[in-house]
């Protein structure tokens, strides 16, 4: 079987792993190379990307209660406030053992999490967030990071995840609000269809957690969004929308890095390789498409940085990205690791 580095119009790695770019070098260490968390290399790395931009001066930009620019929720302002810093701190890989991120994580439960479990995008005052305003992109997003900074067997994360699968199957549901009007991704911001950039962020969620803890529901909800996002052509993305734009948004295709409510084919295609997907077949164009966006040097460039909105930019617009890159690496060796081990 042909390797996925030579597949590769050049090879990026020794790119990747530069020291001056601690960041993605700690990231491509872990993703690419599968070096274990407590690698000497690893946790250099790591250190070294928590004192330096853009984590330095995101984590730099927070309040010593917890919040990011203004206290509340945390969804304003885009892309600065406090639910936008704790998700790219995550994308950003920042160490979850760190005070600040824990502060930024525990005042988010405290603030956005609704009484069904799930986090909210609206509410006014402390631990009154309010359902109506629970939504698959936002929850996803969270339960994500919160996973991957440690939080999978905390008892709030639990009721997260469970509303999160609950909410995909339906199951135990016996009341519907705005953002979430049913179950199988259904989006009030996308005039009640399912949402396939919701169904993204939830199947990213629900496939952070381990085998081994995932309940029969969780188990159910993955299946769910992987068939849901295979019900369509990924390079295709022509998802249910709202019909106002009159086909696919055109930011399926404009790879960007870090990601927040809006999707990529990339990210579409992180999240079912994280399912276990990354050998269905109806993944073929969607790679064969990805392939064709690298440059001539293996590189993927960022089309959708973020650029000034955020607390401290990441890349330059339109430049060659190790971020989107290494995005891009990770789930070309998904597809090769998946393709070469038999159906469990």
């Amino acid at each position: 079987m042909t390797g996925w580095r030579e597949v590769l119009n050049g090879d990026p790695l020794a790119w990747l792993l530069e020291p001056e770019d601690p960041g993605p070098r700690h990231l491509a260490l872990r993703q690419v190379l599968d070096r274990p968390p407590d690698d000497p290399e690893v946790l250099e790395a790591q250190s070294a990307a928590m004192a330096a931009d853009p984590i330095a001066s995101i984590l730099g930009a927070q309040h010593a209660e917890g919040w990011w620019i203004q206290p509340g929720k945390g969804y304003g302002p885009k892309y600065s406030g406090t639910v936008w810093s704790v998700t790219f701190l995550d994308q950003l890989g920042a160490d979850g053992r760190d005070e600040r991120i824990r502060r930024g994580c525990d005042y988010l439960i405290t603030w956005a999490q609704a009484a069904t479990g799930g986090f909210s995008a609206t509410g006014e005052a402390k631990g009154h967030a309010q359902p109506s305003g629970v939504i698959h992109c936002l929850n996803g997003n969270l339960l994500r990071a919160m996973i991957g900074f440690g939080y999978l067997d905390d008892e709030r994360i639990q009721r997260c995840l469970a509303w999160q699968a609950a909410a995909v199957t339906g199951e135990g549901i016996d009341r519907w609000y705005g953002y979430t009007p049913g179950p199988g991704f259904r989006c009030g911001a996308n005039a009640g269809n399912p949402c396939a950039w919701g169904a993204v962020k939830a199947l990213l969620a629900l496939a952070r957690v381990p085998r081994e803890k995932r309940s029969p529901t969780v188990a159910r909800a993955i299946d769910a969004g992987v068939e849901f996002l295979l019900s369509r052509d990924p390079a295709v993305a022509d998802y249910p929308t709202s019909g106002e734009t009159g086909g696919p948004s055109g930011s399926w295709f404009r790879l960007g890095f870090p990601s927040g409510y809006v999707t990529d084919v990339l990210q579409n295609l992180e999240a079912l390789c994280d399912a276990g997907a990354a050998a269905d077949p109806r993944l073929d164009h969607a790679f064969e498409w990805l392939l064709s966006q690298q440059d001539d040097r293996g590189r993927w460039v960022n089309c959708y940085s973020y650029h000034g909105k955020m607390i401290r930019d990441i890349d330059r617009q339109g430049q060659p990205s190790k971020w989107v890159t290494l995005r891009a690496c990770r789930v070309l060796k998904a597809r090769q690791e998946q393709l070469a081990t038999p159906p469990a």
